[in-house]
This record gives structure tokens, sequence and C-alpha cells, in this order.
């Protein structure tokens, strides 16, 4: 079984000064599993995936990225995970086709990136210079230039912002098959619908503690309420914010 855990994040603790932004939080990702960490911006999700990611150094616990120290193992890691970050800058004056052809060439074992354009909707734009696409475009190719190194694991920060309904179902399509064929999905998102419909387990922070672990039927169940977005509101405590606001 141990075999089939790709990511373990084991009493986590990072401070900042005398700000403690994760408190010893502990997670497990299994191989083909979708897993959301959800939490309000401010509860440490961000943090949690940059010190898993090795980015960020850490004060307490321990994480084994692909059996592998993420701090330590960086440049093989490199070559097994997939990262889409939620605000991404390219350079002026790059085409589609030029961006997805030189992170194709970071890796060893690179996905075909034409095929990848094609679920995505973007083949006919692969001429385009990327300043040229909408937003919502430019938001289908972070995620996509995530999945070109053929990973083992991806990590997906809000991967649907900007983008019109049919878009979002595409993409949520794709990481369906993704998932089938064994591949890891972490991923961040404020989106309820997105992640009852993605996600086979989550975790919800609250101001760098973990309140719940479990499936999406198990939280939505444990809360009392009849959807994820009112479990959501609930465990978090926002849920009396938002009436006294009205």
């Amino acid at each position: 079984m141990a075999n089939d855990i790709v990511l373990e994040v084991s009493n986590l603790t990072k401070k900042y000064g005398d700000f403690t932004a994760v408190n010893n939080l502990s997670l497990k990702v299994a191989r083909g599993e979708i897993f959301g960490l959800l939490g309000h911006n401010g509860a440490g999700k961000s943090t949690t995936s940059e010190c898993i990611l090795g980015t960020k150094k850490f004060e307490g616990g321990k994480i084994s990225l692909l059996q592998m120290n993420p701090a330590r193992d960086r440049k093989k890691l490199f070559q097994k995970v997939g990262v889409q970050l939620q605000e991404s800058n390219y350079q002026d004056k790059i085409k589609v086709k030029e961006i997805c052809e030189m992170t194709g060439a970071l890796y060893e074992n690179p996905a075909d990136y034409k095929n990848i354009l094609k679920d995505f909707k973007l083949y006919d734009k692969r001429n385009n210079f990327v300043s040229d696409l909408s937003g919502g475009q430019k938001q289908k190719l972070s995620v996509l230039l995530a999945l070109i190194p053929n990973p083992e694991i991806v990590f997906l920060d809000e991967l649907t912002t900007g983008l019109d309904v049919k878009a979002r179902r595409d993409i949520w399509g794709y990481l369906k098959k993704l998932k089938n064929k064994g591949i890891s999905i972490f991923l961040t998102s404020h989106y309820m619908d997105e992640v009852e419909y993605l996600c086979d387990r989550i975790c919800i922070l609250k101001d760098g503690n973990m309140v719940i672990s479990n499936t999406v039927e198990n939280v939505i169940k444990s809360s009392g309420k009849e959807r994820l977005e009112d479990a959501y509101l609930y465990y978090t405590g926002e849920e009396e914010l938002e009436y006294e606001s009205i």
C-alpha cells in the first residue's frame, strides 16, 4: 500500500516569525486520486503547496513526494511533477506552440503538446501569440503547460478561474481522464461545484489548521448539510459571517 501513496505530509508546521501559517498538518494522496485543499484566502493553502514542492523551508514535520524529499531531490522531482500557477507571466511575442515546445524541451519524456492543445480546444491558436489569447485561453494554457512533463502528480491552483461553463467542463473531463491513467492531482479551488465533481477527498484548512479531511460525501454528511458549499461555510466558520452581512 505504501507504494500507492504519492504524497505524504506528516505534522507540517510553517511559521513566519511568531505567526503560524500551517500548524501540524498531516495528509496523504494516493496514486490516481484527485485531492482538494480548501480554505479561505490566508488559510495556509499556498504555503502548504510551496512546502510540498520544496520552494519553502519549514520548521517542523516531514514531506515525502513520490517517495523523495522535495527540498533535497528537486531536480529529480522536476521531471515527474507538473505545476500550474494561478498567475503566469509570459514573455512578449512568443507563440503558443513555441512556449509548448520550450516547455517540452525541459523534460526527458514530455507529452505531445499538440494532442493536449486539441483536448483543450487550443490547437487552432497554436500559431497565435500568447499575448493575443483571451484571459480564459491563457488560463487553459497554464493548465496545459503543467501537463507537458507527463507528470505522475500535478498541482493545480484555481485551475478554471475565468473560464466559461463549457471550458470548465472540458478541463474537468480531461482531468478525469488523467485520473483514470493513474495520475494524481492536487488542487486548490474556491469553486465548490468543481471540487464536488472532481475530488475524491478534500482537506479544509482554517487559520493553518486542518478542520476536517475526508471524502466529499462524508464531509457533507458530517456537517449536517446537503451541499458541499454549505458544508465548507460551516467548517470554516464563514456561515455565520455570510448571514451577518445580509
